[in-house]
């Protein structure tokens, strides 16, 4: 890493989490169910989010936790059902005071809070009403943006709206994997586009409210490469990419739908006719301040793998050589192909990686020490390969690991650590771990890549 004084730029080193995977919690002081949490308690779910990381009741330890690591900034998400039990209606005061009580707490310390509205924990009472299949999904996106925006706005300056829509949709509407478990195609396509508009319906809110917010959405992506040169594999690549990446980031950046998508989709009978309404690409395609990528693998796609499955979530499955402990290949020069895409083919204004990250399951040794090498040599090659990019002039401007804790890694449980600070889920003993240290003293205080 390039050393630097950090007050010469802007460029933002943090951590991120998710309330469900870490507040616990789940129904005390008036939160309501959310999806994830009536999924987590079917029999198949390995462990729930009711306790987690238990960081409802842990609020300052954690945040001096944050201070200690040195952290920029800290993304964290908002429980929708902390704030609005039934989505919509009466504020829940206990809740909301929860998340000022966090940011004030970051401020204080010098960390700034970057906001995730939405982290898949729809509220359960909307979900009734349809969820993201209805078509009333934007305006209660948008109402409650307005709420948290209206209320947090003069404090916190970074906003992203929406995370992983196409998990969202995709693996809770196709796959049945993530809440809330439904399997079928036109439902997916449809979560996709009332997420989408919802995306650009709460950003023009936010922005009423806070001018002065830098507003975003984190997409997640996974970068494609053919099997062979084979027409066959190089048209099934091509259709991944429109299922997996282009699907979302067109849209997103003024392209529309991509027609080669709408077109296989519609002749599978897929697509509602009524879907997209006269002025929904406009909507989705709101100007932003800057688009947030998630990063973890590559994939390669041959014939008959054009519509891979996700993973349904791994527990006490051993990693493989140059996996990560998800089963997903470790490839950190792919991430540098990525943000590079994004520049050339989406005239991206400003990149932040609002994720990357590994699980690593080493736990602490008879010293209590947790020596997470694996992580630190992961977290090392994906920052070689962004100050590669960001050399070539693509403009990367934030890194946020996944995660700041070991938490509920959603389907596989606690089975998958993702952390850099180690949680035991028994005594909610927090510890440190080499990375965390490392991410401080060698990546934080040396300053902003490329200098």
């Amino acid at each position: 890493m390039s050393q630097m004084n950090r007050a010469d730029t802007e460029f933002t080193w943090g951590v991120a989490t998710s309330a469900y995977q870490i507040e616990g919690a789940w129904n005390e002081e008036g939160k309501g169910e959310s999806i994830w949490d009536r999924m987590a308690h079917s029999p198949e779910m390995p462990d729930t989010g009711d306790t987690a990381c238990d960081h409802y009741h842990r609020l300052e330890e954690d945040l001096d936790l944050l201070e200690e690591m040195g952290v920029d900034a800290y993304r964290f998400s908002v429980a929708w059902t902390r704030v609005l039990p039934d989505g919509v209606g009466d504020i829940n005061e206990e809740g909301m005071q929860f998340y000022e009580r966090l940011v004030d707490g970051l401020l204080e310390r010098g960390i700034e809070p970057w906001l995730t509205l939405y982290h898949w924990d729809l509220p359960q009472a909307l979900q009734d009403r349809g969820g993201l299949v209805s078509d009333q999904f934007p305006k209660w996106f948008s109402s409650y943006a307005e709420i948290v925006a209206q209320r947090l706005g003069d404090r916190v300056k970074r906003w992203i709206t929406i995370n992983e829509p196409w998990v969202a949709a995709f693996a809770g509407h196709r796959f049945g994997l993530h809440a809330p478990g439904i399997q079928d195609w036109t439902s997916a396509l449809a979560a996709a586009h009332h997420l989408l508009v919802g995306h650009g319906r709460a950003t023009k809110t936010i922005r009423s409210i806070a001018p002065e917010a830098k507003i975003g959405i984190a997409l997640d992506c996974r970068d494609v490469n053919a099997a062979s040169e084979s027409p066959t594999d190089i048209a099934a690549a091509r259709h991944f990419d429109g299922y997996r990446n282009r699907w979302f980031f067109d849209p997103v950046f003024g392209k529309g739908y991509p027609a080669d998508m709408l077109e296989a989709y519609a002749a599978a009978g897929r697509i509602p006719v009524d879907l997209i309404k006269d002025g929904d690409l406009d909507e989705i395609a709101v100007p932003t301040d800057f688009c947030g990528l998630n990063f973890y693998t590559s994939v390669v796609i041959g014939a008959g793998s054009e519509e891979l499955e996700p993973p349904a979530g791994r527990v006490g499955i051993p990693p493989t050589p140059g996996h990560t402990g998800m089963g997903w290949l470790i490839d950190p020069d792919a991430l540098g192909s990525f943000l590079r895409r994004m520049h050339t083919d989406w005239d991206v204004n400003q990149i932040c990686i609002t994720e990357n990250g590994m699980a690593l399951n080493t736990g602490p040794d008879h010293g209590g020490r947790v020596r997470d090498q694996e992580r630190v040599d992961f977290i090392a090659a994906h920052l070689e390969a962004m100050e590669g990019a960001i050399a070539d002039g693509v403009p990367v401007s934030a890194y946020f690991m996944w995660s700041f804790m070991d938490n509920l890694e959603w389907r596989s449980g606690f089975s998958q650590r993702f952390g850099m600070v180690h949680v035991d889920h028994e005594t909610q003993v927090r510890t440190l771990k080499d990375s965390a240290l490392w991410y401080r003293d060698e990546v934080i205080n040396r300053g902003p890549p490329g200098g």
